[in-house]
């Protein structure tokens, strides 16, 4: 609590300094320097404030700034009524190719139902969401509905951040549009009863002078994502996370059977690490792959896509020369499977093979935040023997290791004829094959004290 309330003193205060430097985006008195973009909902001009109001049966309509802007400072107060979604655009374009004219780019989330992500980010006709608030919990209190709201945006080189009545909601680091304009969304609605809802804006003001000297300090309350592929942000390599694959080359991997890198079943294409098909076998094409080096304590975070049916894993507490007959490397694994279509999901026992299970000992939530059709985090975090996995920010499972219970599980499981195992102090990381085509990508590591 102590450390949000210096955060909040110390955003007014930055806030407060060179008032020169700040210029008016909105009069009060007219729309001038303003146009209405893809959408038929009427924006009006009501006490000083810029009033949007929804339309059944137009798409999502925007106000857009004829000027655009690259880095900046933006702050106003916004308003809106209950079960009426809506945003502000930030380094956002309409151009003729790009689906007709529609609006597209970064989003700062204006969200009053009970989900409460206002302040995240949301990339509109493009990426979908680069922020939800599942990042950031303490700030879904930020926002206040039914009552009027501050909001800042510093959008500076690839940082973009986010606050709420001086909370600190969202914080990127990306490169995908380095300037545009900036824009109000009246959101498209489907239903009668949200015909006439309002949002509101006022006070809306810029800083595009010396923007570096008004920045909030970067104290990161509100954890960074970094949505550059394969890179590694300033922050998070202060933080201590290194790359596990450079996103071109195979350097750090080889074989796990292999004292080299496989020579066929594995593909880099446009940052992108793929597993090749190959009839659904077990480590029976290229083979699995494991990093050159052992690890111990480490937080490791690896995007992977599936393609329908697909089975594979990442591993951790891998010993290579365990098994060096067939089928996979043997170790601990973050089951990565097409839960649906994957006969291997019916297996085991009350789902411990399936999506984000530690394979074969402990099930993942049937509930899971999962998007077949786009690339998913996984993170696995080990500190001594505590083990946990995620999947997309939400935590599927944790267990402690080297104790009786373990053993028991252990023994109960397909790797019971496995001596010692999951109980090793330190092994390989692996990704698998498993004769399925899966795409991985941003392979990072923090190693833990």
């Amino acid at each position: 609590m102590k450390k949000n309330i210096i955060l909040t003193l110390l955003f007014f205060c930055v806030a407060s300094l060179g008032a020169q430097d700040w210029e008016p985006l909105f009069n009060g008195k007219n729309l001038k320097g303003w146009k209405r973009l893809n959408g038929k909902a009427e924006y009006k001009i009501v006490d000083g404030a810029i009033v949007g109001v929804s339309k059944k049966g137009t798409p999502n309509t925007f106000l857009a700034t004829t000027k655009n802007y690259g880095d900046f400072i933006l702050e106003f107060s916004f308003k809106v009524d209950d079960d009426l979604n809506s945003g502000v655009q930030l380094r956002s374009e309409s151009r003729k190719d790009y689906n007709n004219g529609r609006v597209h780019g970064y989003q700062f989330e204006i969200d009053p139902s009970t989900r409460a992500w206002s302040g995240g980010i949301y990339d509109e006709a493009r990426r979908g969401w680069l922020y939800p608030l599942t990042l950031n919990p303490s700030a879904k209190s930020a926002f206040r509905n039914n009552a009027w709201n501050s909001a800042r945006i510093e959008a500076v080189g690839n940082s973009i951040r986010t606050w709420i009545n001086g909370i600190p909601c969202a914080n990127i680091w990306d490169d995908r549009t380095p300037e545009g304009f900036i824009a109000l969304q009246v959101h498209a609605i489907e239903n009668d009863k949200d015909e006439g809802k309002t949002v509101c804006w006022k006070d809306i003001r810029i800083c595009t002078t010396d923007v570096k000297r008004y920045q909030t300090p970067q104290e990161h309350v509100a954890p960074e994502m970094n949505i550059i592929d394969n890179t590694i942000s300033p922050y998070e390599a202060k933080d201590g996370w290194t790359l596990l694959w450079d996103g071109k080359t195979t350097d750090g991997w080889r074989g796990a059977k292999l004292s080299t890198f496989p020579t066929k079943g594995w593909e880099i294409e446009n940052g992108i690490l793929k597993v090749m098909k190959s009839g659904g076998a077990e480590s029976a094409n290229g083979g699995d792959i494991v990093t050159a080096r052992k690890y111990k304590n480490f937080v490791l975070k690896v995007d992977f896509k599936i393609t329908e049916g697909a089975n594979s894993g990442i591993k951790y507490f891998v010993n290579p020369d365990m098994n060096k007959g067939k089928g996979s490397a043997i170790g601990c694994e973050f089951q990565i499977l097409d839960d649906d279509k994957h006969p291997d999901a019916k297996l085991g026992v009350k789902g411990n093979r399936k999506l984000g299970s530690l394979y074969d000992l402990i099930p993942a939530p049937e509930n899971k935040p999962f998007n077949k059709n786009k690339f998913n985090t996984a993170i696995i975090i080990v500190k001594g023997d505590h083990v946990e996995h995620w999947l997309n920010g939400i935590k599927l499972i944790e267990y402690e290791r080297n104790n009786d219970m373990w053993d028991a599980l252990v023994a109960y499981s397909k790797y019971k004829d496995w001596p010692n195992f999951g109980n090793l102090e330190e092994g390989n990381i692996l990704l698998q094959d498993h004769g399925d085509e899966v795409w991985f990508k941003n392979v990072k590591i923090k190693e833990l004290k």
